[in-house]
């Protein structure tokens, strides 16, 4: 499993308290980070449940040692992605307007420096950065590479609703460890909107994998300062993925014993 990377927000202090007023402002009439019973409140984090609506979308094989055929994957996994969120932002009663999208190959990127091999999302660009290696080329995982694209999708989103704006108003102020958290929090529901993402898409991106072994993957892998412990990013994932719906996908309120 690849690392995410977030690109540095500007920060201003808060209090922990004020998050969910920050969110509520910038979203009603749809709470960002409540979430209530099924069939209660609306907007984007109101809906919980619900029948899943599988998502057609036409990605390509990936053929190995060709640049190109990975080219093809990403741009056709980002037009997939697009279109989800688009109807589940229209559904919600919301605007929504898709990031751009930089697939290279270098070591920088809108936002500057990429560090690692994984993809990381500008927030003030709104840009998705994908960062194919020399390994990937050689050696595509589809599932890994899929990921790359819904992870950082997962960031969009909470840049629309207006959770980037209001994690960094807590961050700097916040202390080492509860900076930390707030990552964690972060990167987790990402996790949890991939995992939604892949409740409609996943049988039409054919990734190659059962989704429990892909679980079993996620768990396995190396443990990230920044996003946390892996068994609790597969948990987040899986939990938007048996869902289906946003509204599982409250990171903000979860005890610390499932986004450390």
């Amino acid at each position: 499993m690849r690392t995410f990377l977030l690109a540095p927000l500007l920060c201003r202090s808060a209090t922990l308290g004020a998050i969910l007023s920050v969110i509520l402002s910038v979203t009603v009439p749809a709470p960002a980070l409540a979430a209530p019973g099924p069939g209660r409140g609306g907007g984007l984090m109101g809906v919980m449940g619900g029948e899943v609506v599988p998502q057609d979308c036409a990605v390509p094989a990936i053929r190995a040692g060709r640049m190109t055929s990975l080219r093809s994957f990403h741009r056709a996994m980002a037009e997939c992605a697009d279109r989800f969120w688009a109807g589940r932002f229209a559904a919600a009663g919301l605007a929504y307007t898709p990031p751009a999208v930089q697939i290279t190959t270098g070591d920088d990127s809108v936002c500057g420096a990429i560090t690692g091999s994984g993809a990381q999302y500008c927030p003030q660009q709104r840009t998705i950065v994908i960062r194919v290696t020399e390994e990937d080329v050689r050696e595509p995982f589809r599932m890994n590479l899929a990921h790359s694209v819904a992870h950082e999708w997962g960031h969009h989103v909470q840049g629309l609703i207006g959770v980037l704006s209001a994690q960094s108003a807590l961050y700097g102020a916040a202390s080492d460890d509860a900076r930390r958290l707030l990552n964690h929090r972060l990167e987790m529901q990402a996790e949890c909107f991939a995992g939604v993402f892949y409740s409609a898409a996943l049988d039409s991106i054919d990734p190659g994998i059962g989704w429990e072994a892909w679980m079993d993957a996620v768990r396995l892998a190396d443990e990230s300062d920044i996003h946390g412990k892996p068994r609790n990013l597969a948990f987040w994932q899986n939990r938007g993925y048996r869902g289906g719906a946003t509204g599982f996908c409250n990171t903000w309120t979860a005890g610390r014993d499932k986004i450390t």
